[in-house]
């Protein structure tokens, strides 16, 4: 029992470096917060838009620099946040506020959505169900939201998605459902 908790820390250790090392990168591509113009979004396909922000060449959106996260990976159908709670997040109760947890897992949800869209088409959430499994504390270190598309139609898209930490541990889970419409053309 003693050599397989000890096999696990190290793994988690190692993933540990793993996230730290990517976030570090990340970090060095990204352009500072800002508005992003609407014709950004209708430009081309949601996954080149969403790897666009995470090579630095529009601004990031302001709600990862005041909740300090940052993408990590998306791939169509699948979108990664990863963010390291503060005390600054702490509810009345000692713990990391719902809404930390609900916003990553809201980000990566719809984001895995995004990445399916083709060029000229949006999304926002209709609906957002989050499942808390445990306390989430500035002690827990980075966590990751992941997220995957289970379905995309014309105007529908469905995505869930966990957030856990390095040692594999889930402290929520969660789904969306996005409503998929087409951008006004020549958006500023």
């Amino acid at each position: 029992m003693g050599a397989e908790r000890s096999r696990e820390a190290t793994e988690a250790e190692a993933t540990l470096e793993l996230w730290l090392a990517r976030e570090r990168e990340v970090r060095l591509l990204m352009a500072p917060a800002g508005k992003i113009p609407a014709g950004e979004l209708a430009r081309g396909p949601g996954l080149d838009f969403l790897e666009r922000i995470g090579r630095g060449e529009i601004p990031s959106p302001p709600i990862m620099q005041t909740l300090d996260f940052v993408p990590v990976e998306a791939e169509r159908g699948r979108m990664v946040f990863q963010g390291t709670p503060k005390p600054d997040y702490y509810n009345p109760i000692g713990s990391v506020h719902g809404g930390y947890i609900a916003t990553l897992l809201d980000s990566a949800l719809g984001c895995a959505v995004h990445t399916m869209l083709e060029r000229g088409y949006g999304y926002t959430t209709l609906e957002l169900k989050v499942n808390y499994v445990r306390a989430l504390t500035d002690k827990t270190g980075p966590v990751r939201a992941e997220a995957h598309v289970v379905n995309v139609s014309r105007q529908v898209g469905v995505a869930q998605g966990r957030l856990f930490d390095a040692a594999g541990r889930m402290y929520a889970w969660g789904s969306t459902t996005c409503l998929i419409f087409p951008l006004p053309e020549n958006a500023p």
